[in-house]
């Protein structure tokens, strides 16, 4: 038995709220592609801490422009300008969608997904908003309140009102729900927890052209799907379409909370002093983290390297007999099997590979950090085949 770990988990059992169910696991380093347990065990982490470890754990180029800034300047609020916020605001416009041209910072999805729905509100003068069954956009009350999956909801209700939701996927459902009422529409482009779902092409392109004619303020949910993880820099980038809205989280800061929301010029010129704040948004260390992170995404062509790698466990995955089919796009996969996924999630924690699950329990999520390399999705798909 590992003394240490087993130090750990009762202390953190003692006086951490009960919130999670973790895996019995204590990470203590990361490097790359692997993190390392308390006895120096290595895992080949294919959840990325939840698809956070964007561009690996503790990628120099990100730790040594934190180091810095922590040697400069931990924190001064929004009430001052500075120059790592700036390049940070720039960079991220520059590799936004055309006609994208203002970022307001914050810390989680969560506070990015209310940022954007108070924001579409405020621009349409509607109160409705439409969001997707089976759709997940945090925790907090409003993010909750577009949130579909019911196993998220049901013990917290009544939540926020004037929240419609209809099919994912289904045009004819969303143009069937449209009222006077509707001023905007939230939706993730897949649908990561509830087991990956992406809808077809035409989807996209109906519901932008519905939302351009009537108005409505299209808000895409890129809290997982950001930053070249579907192996475009954002999720529209390949369809040609871009939303009015984009909420980005988890990977931007390679690890150091903090979120963010990307605003269409039409709707960022009608947004004022006063409006909106976040006091810890767009710190000066969060900021190094995204710019750094940007810069590394950049220079090692990592968003081509996602759709490359996707793309090759996609097609080395499709003749083994366990697996029913492969969803997705890039490095975010939803492996549907003929098993349970707990089961075989944990045969391959057992053989050091750290991968997720979904709300169905037969879907086994892949988030791995973008620098993955086909030699190591090699050992993860030997891996899977030992389980047949």
């Amino acid at each position: 038995m590992d003394q240490a770990f087993e130090e750990v988990k009762q202390k953190e059992d003692l006086y951490q709220l009960n919130t999670y169910k973790k895996l019995p696991l204590s990470i203590e380093r990361g490097e790359g592609v692997y993190v390392y347990d308390s006895t120096g065990k290595p895992y080949l982490d294919l959840y990325g801490g939840h698809a956070v470890a964007l561009t690996g754990h503790c990628h120099p180029s990100v730790v040594k422009a934190v180091k810095e800034q922590l040697g400069k300047l931990i924190f001064y609020s929004n009430v001052v300008y500075s120059s790592v916020r700036a390049r940070a605001s720039e960079a991220l416009i520059k590799v936004a969608p055309s006609g994208m041209d203002k970022v307001f910072f914050c810390n989680s999805g969560a506070e990015a997904n209310e940022t954007a729905m108070k924001i579409s509100r405020k621009y349409a003068g509607k109160k409705k908003i439409i969001a997707m069954k089976d759709g997940f956009h945090g925790r907090t009350a409003g993010a909750l309140s577009a949130t579909g999956l019911g196993n998220y909801r049901k013990q917290f209700s009544p939540l926020l009102e004037d929240y419609i939701f209809v099919e994912f996927g289904n045009v004819e459902a969303f143009k069937n729900t449209l009222n006077d009422d509707v001023g905007s529409v939230i939706l993730e482009p897949i649908q990561s927890m509830a087991g990956v779902e992406i809808a077809e092409e035409d989807y996209y392109k109906h519901l932008r052209e519905i939302c351009s004619e009537r108005g409505i303020v299209l808000i895409f949910d890129e809290v997982q799907t950001g930053l070249g993880r579907t192996g475009s820099w954002f999720f529209g980038d390949r369809l040609g379409i871009n939303p009015d809205i984009i909420t980005l989280a988890k990977g931007i800061g390679a690890g150091i909370p903090v979120g963010c929301v990307i605003i269409d010029e039409k709707i960022s010129k009608t947004i004022g002093p006063g409006e909106h704040g976040s006091t810890f948004g767009g710190g000066p260390v969060a900021s190094s983290a995204i710019l750094a992170n940007i810069s590394v995404i950049k220079e090692e062509n990592l968003v081509q390297n996602a759709w490359d790698v996707g793309e090759f466990i996609k097609q080395e995955l499709r003749d083994v007999n366990l697996v029913r089919r492969v969803k997705g796009r890039g490095l975010l996969l939803g492996i549907e099997i003929e098993t349970d996924a707990i089961r075989l999630r944990d045969f391959l924690l057992e053989r050091g590979i750290i991968t997720g699950t979904s709300s169905k329990n037969n879907v086994l999520r892949l988030l791995p950090p973008l620098i993955l390399k086909i030699e190591e999705a090699e050992i993860f798909i030997k891996e899977l085949k030992a389980f047949e």
